[in-house]
C-alpha cells in the first residue's frame, strides 16, 4: 500500500540515495500533494504531482504519487475506506458497489508502469538507489490495494503484497531511516494475520508473513516516524483498535486525522459513528 518520505534532490535533476529523513524534511511540493490527497482534494493532488514530474522527469516517485491519488480517489468514490468494512469480516466480501471506472484504471496503470520503468532505470545505474527502491515498494502496495480492494482479486493482491514487503526489507537493510517502508511489512503481517488459521498456514507456505504483533509494531513505526504514509498507517491502526474493541484508541487516532485533514469527511463520519 500507499508513499515516500524520501526523494532527495541533489543539484539540478539528480537524486541522491540519502533520504530527506536525515534532515527531517520532505520535498515541500510532494508534501503538499499528499496533504491534498489525504484531504480528498484529488484534482489539487494531481496538479501538484504532475508539476513535480515536469520539473523532475527522472523521479519515479512522481508517477507513483499520481497513481496513489488515482487509487485514493477511486477508494473514496466506492466508499471502500470506511472502517466498518474492515472491522466486520463479512461486510466487505458481500458488499455490492458500483463498478470501477475504466478511465481511472487506465490512468492508474499508466502511472504505475511509468514509475516502475523509472525505478528500474535508476536501479540499473545503482543498486543502492534507495529512492527507486521505495518507489517500487509503493508501486507494489498500490497494485495490491487496487487488486484486492477494488477488483477483489485476492491472490493477485497477496502476491503484490509479498513483493512490496520483500522490497521494503531490502530497502530498510540499506537504510533503516526509511520509516514509511515499514508500512509494507506491517500491512502484510497484520492483514494476513486476520485470516483463519488454515488460510494463514497456506499463506505461510507460499512465503507470506502473518505475524499480527509484528504487523502492528511495523504499522506503529510508520505512523509515528513515517512521513507520507503516516496518515494511512494511522487509519489502519484505528481499524486494528476497533477490531480489538478499543474504541478510545480508535477515537484518538481518528480525531488526530480529522484535525490534520479537515476536508476528509471519512474521519469525521467515523468519529460520529464511534460516538
Amino acid at each position: 500500500m500507499l508513499i515516500a518520505r524520501y526523494v532527495t534532490m541533489a543539484a539540478g535533476l539528480g537524486f541522491s540515495a540519502t533520504p530527506f529523513a536525515a534532515a527531517g524534511l520532505g520535498p515541500p511540493a510532494l508534501e503538499q500533494g499528499y496533504h491534498h490527497m489525504y484531504n480528498l482534494e484529488f484534482d489539487e493532488a494531481h496538479r501538484v504531482f504532475k508539476a513535480w514530474e515536469q520539473l523532475h522527469p527522472d523521479d519515479p516517485l512522481a508517477p507513483a504519487s499520481n497513481a496513489a491519488a488515482y487509487l485514493f480517489a477511486e477508494l473514496d468514490r466506492l466508499h471502500i475506506l470506511e472502517t466498518e468494512l474492515f472491522v466486520n469480516d463479512g461486510t466487505f466480501s458481500g458488499m455490492q458497489r458500483p463498478a470501477a471506472d475504466p478511465r481511472v484504471k487506465l490512468a492508474f496503470e499508466r502511472e504505475v508502469a511509468r514509475a516502475g520503468e523509472l525505478a528500474d532505470a535508476a536501479l540499473a545505474r545503482s543498486s543502492q538507489a534507495t529512492h527507486a527502491l521505495f518507489a517500487k515498494v509503493l508501486v507494489a502496495g498500490l497494485r495490491s490495494d487496487y487488486a484486492g480492494l477494488i477488483e477483489k482479486r485476492y491472490l493477485a493482491s497477496v502476491a503484490a503484497m509479498k513483493t512490496g514487503r520483500a522490497l521494503a526489507e531490502k530497502l530498510l537493510a540499506i537504510d533503516p531511516s526509511y520509516y514509511d517502508a515499514h508500512l509494507a511489512i506491517g500491512v502484510e503481517n497484520y492483514m494476513l494475520s486476520l485470516r483463519p488459521a488454515p488460510v494463514r498456514w497456506l499463506l505461510s507456505l507460499g512465503g507470506a508473513r502473518t505475524d499480527r504483533q509484528q504487523g502492528l509494531a511495523k504499522l506503529r513505526l510508520a505512523a509515528e516516524k513515517g512521513h507520507y504514509l503516516a496518515p494511512f498507517a494511522k487509519l489502519l491502526l484505528a481499524v486494528a483498535a476497533l477490531r480489538d474493541k478499543d474504541a478510545e484508541r480508535a477515537r484518538r487516532l481518528l480525531d488526530g486525522l480529522a484535525r490534520e485533514f479537515p476536508h476528509n469527511r471519512l474521519y469525521a463520519r467515523e468519529l460520529a459513528r464511534l460516538r
